[in-house]
């Protein structure tokens, strides 16, 4: 009896056994599932769809070296490189800004980007998800600390014993760093080097390193880390920080790309290996992470985009004939760049004044008595705008009348009504600027063309307004980057 009810005890084992075998299988293969259908969903596209494209798409960051705007120009480390790198692929280069640092791999692996443009650092757990390119530089993380107030009247002993020296001293104390970067992932690590807790109070992906920096420099919170090159050059800005104390070995800093990109992955790390070894590519590192009499230039400039809501002192005039006229006051702001960089002393071998570069003859016209006078040059030259604007009125598409508008105003109106003619006559559509009229403009360049039968006004060099619309609409996208309308 007691044989019998042993046996049917272990038959119902056995069952019991096989019964969690199989749900432990069905699991995994559910996982699995799940994970090759995650990884069906990142985006295909690599450099065959890009250059059938035209445009290389890349993300990046808003911050005080990778990518803002001052004086009116847009600038930043990642930005002149992309430039660079687009440049070199033939491609056009499109910008999407991140609003969130923590969504990087996110938007890359959806496709809003093909290429993260941004000092990431390569560690072993990214490796798992993206693929990097051929690493940019070489830095360490640092510890980002402030000194007392009274920094200033201390000893040098003093002021050593009131700072953190040796990691070790970070036991049981917090460090304030965003959780997805490699930044967070180096506290885990440290803690288990010096065999203590170090607790990490996490910020908000939105928040960039130099923001966190100047919460530093504010006492909003206690330590950060950050990568030496970020830590040094905001330290020239705020001497009352010390970044002195490594907390990691140097590190290889590079960007990132989908792993279902291998050709373009190939042709950046072609490039990057090639750039390395050119004066122009280590000029541009000096420009935003070495020169610290610049880098203080524009952190106390009230036209560095991360500062205020500003381009040029000129603004508020610019904003009410903006307005006036129908305007973007960001998209006259480029126009008036692209004219005279906002000096209202510039004049051009043409004879064209001012800050809206009038000619003489036109600015009398407009009744314009002291064509250097800002205000003046700057109403007279939006009358003007408006002026050409409205003569192209069988346009109803308004970005393209603008941009027939703007070329007028670079080249003269007649050379853009022969521009049109000689569309019609080429099987162009004369009603729109964006290849076509443009292509016609620049058609106009020669003899065969500025000579035809249609042509009114001759000879115009075809590249200056072409080029001129192009450089304004791309400067009015950084702007609309960065400074709120």
């Amino acid at each position: 009896m007691i044989h019998f009810q042993y046996s049917i005890f272990i038959k119902i084992i056995c069952i019991f056994c096989l019964y969690l075998t199989l749900s432990c299988n069905q699991k995994q293969s559910n996982n699995t599932s799940s994970e090759d259908s995650e990884q069906k969903e990142i985006f295909q596209r690599d450099l065959d769809e890009i250059r059938e494209d035209g445009k290389l798409r890349a993300l990046i960051i808003y911050s005080s070296t990778s990518y803002f705007l001052y004086r009116g120009r847009a600038m930043g480390y990642e930005y002149e490189q992309l430039k660079r790198l687009a440049k070199s692929l033939d491609l056009e280069l499109e910008l999407h800004v991140a609003q969130n640092i923590d969504s990087l791999f996110i938007e890359l692996e959806k496709g809003t980007a093909d290429i993260v443009a941004h000092g990431l650092t390569i560690t072993r757990e990214r490796k798992k998800r993206i693929q990097f390119t051929e690493y940019l530089y070489l830095t360490r993380q640092v510890l980002v600390q402030k000194k007392p107030d009274n920094w200033h009247h201390l000893t040098w002993s003093a002021l050593q014993k009131s700072l953190v020296r040796d990691p070790l001293e970070l036991i049981n104390d917090t460090i304030s760093v965003r959780e997805n970067t490699s930044y967070f992932e180096r506290i885990g690590n440290l803690s288990k080097e010096i065999g203590g807790p170090i607790y990490i109070d996490t910020i908000r992906g939105n928040v960039s390193t130099d923001k966190i920096i100047d919460q530093v420099v504010k006492g909003t919170i206690k330590y950060t880390i950050a990568d030496e090159y970020i830590a040094k050059i905001n330290a020239s800005y705020y001497p009352i920080l010390d970044v002195s104390v490594p907390v990691s070995f140097s590190q290889r800093i590079a960007w990132a790309m989908r792993p279902t990109s291998p050709k373009l992955l190939k042709a950046v790390d072609t490039w990057i290996q090639k750039e390395r070894k050119e004066v122009d590519y280590h000029v541009i590192y000096n420009k935003y992470f070495e020169n610290k009499r610049t880098f203080k230039q524009r952190i106390k400039s009230d036209f560095y985009s991360l500062n205020k809501n500003q381009i040029s002192k000129y603004d508020d005039i610019i904003k009410k004939h903006a307005q006036r006229i129908g305007w973007d006051w960001r998209l006259l702001t480029s126009l008036i760049y692209q004219e005279s960089r906002f000096d209202p002393e510039a004049a051009s071998w043409a004879g064209a004044r001012g800050l809206m570069q009038l000619m003489p003859e036109t600015a009398k016209e407009l009744g314009v008595t002291s064509i250097f006078n800002e205000a003046e040059n700057i109403r007279a030259g939006t009358n003007y705008l408006q002026q050409l604007y409205n003569n192209f009125d069988e346009i109803t598409d308004t970005i393209q009348r603008t941009k027939f508008a703007m070329a007028s105003y670079n080249c003269g109106y007649y050379h853009v009504i022969d521009a049109q003619k000689l569309a019609e006559i080429k099987g162009y559509d004369k009603h729109k600027w964006d290849g076509h009229v443009e292509e016609m403009i620049l058609d106009l360049s020669y003899p065969e063309n500025y000579k035809h039968r249609v042509v009114k006004y001759g000879y115009v060099r075809g590249i200056e307004p072409f080029t001129y619309v192009k450089q304004i609409f791309q400067r009015y996208k950084h702007y609309t980057n960065f400074i709120k309308k």
